[in-house]
């Protein structure tokens, strides 16, 4: 095991993205009870279907996100990766709002129960907080949106493998959302680690206290969800 001073040195080698994600990994999602829950089966599929109509509209706003950030980007190969990831999140049916509403109904919930969904304070919080940090700045609007992408590939390969295993959900259609992340935004997230390590200090500054904000208000949605099955 590293003592202190030898994880000390172990950081002081790292780059601005590997430690801001050393810093972001106590509030990495799959440590939430709701996922620890999920992972062994014992969250009932009722949560599963209010989670599916909550995250909806973080789902359907994330492309404006990500044309915030592109807005504010005055560097054009930067903009031009901040553009593919747009198109990727916006083309054609098989857009990534369109491929959440599959998974929701092979749930069991209807398109329209899940588009007028009433919203948890969480889930109003976490949406207006990206739209806000995405608009402010370039340097905000990337790091709120690596805060989210970064883990997604992971959270993404353990969907499918758990909605498999305990429950018994295996058609494609339902899963295809999580297909298409798991593989997607392993490029994502290279291509902004890049884009984050090109930043300079002040606004390395900026992108890891909007980042670090971000992950927050992902984990505070979780509670939302968590509180819900409460009531």
């Amino acid at each position: 095991m590293l003592d202190e001073a030898d994880n000390f040195r172990h950081i002081s080698f790292m780059n601005f993205t590997e430690t801001l994600v050393t810093k972001l990994s106590d509030k990495h999602l799959l440590k939430h009870e709701i996922y620890q829950a999920w992972s062994s089966g014992s969250l009932p599929l009722e949560t599963i279907r209010f989670y599916a109509q909550q995250y909806y509209h973080h789902v359907k706003a994330f492309p404006r996100y990500v044309s915030g950030t592109h807005s504010n980007c005055d560097d054009i190969p930067s903009r031009q990766f901040l553009l593919e990831n747009l198109i990727d999140e916006e083309r054609g049916p098989d857009n990534h709002p369109e491929l959440w509403l599959r998974f929701a109904e092979g749930l069991g919930e209807s398109r329209e129960g899940v588009k007028s969904a009433h919203l948890n304070p969480q889930t109003k919080e976490l949406v207006d907080f990206f739209l806000n940090a995405t608009k402010s700045s370039y340097a905000e609007g990337l790091g709120a949106l690596f805060a989210y992408e970064h883990q997604i590939p992971e959270i993404a390969s353990f969907k499918i493998d758990a909605l498999k295993k305990n429950y018994c959900i295996q058609d494609e259609p339902t899963l295809s959302f999580f297909e298409v992340h798991r593989s997607a935004d392993v490029y994502h997230t290279e291509a902004l680690k890049k884009l984050m390590d090109g930043l300079s200090d002040s606004e390395k500054a900026l992108a890891e206290k909007t980042a670090l904000e971000a992950g927050n208000h992902l984990w505070k949605f979780l509670d939302g969800v968590a509180q819900s099955m409460v009531h």
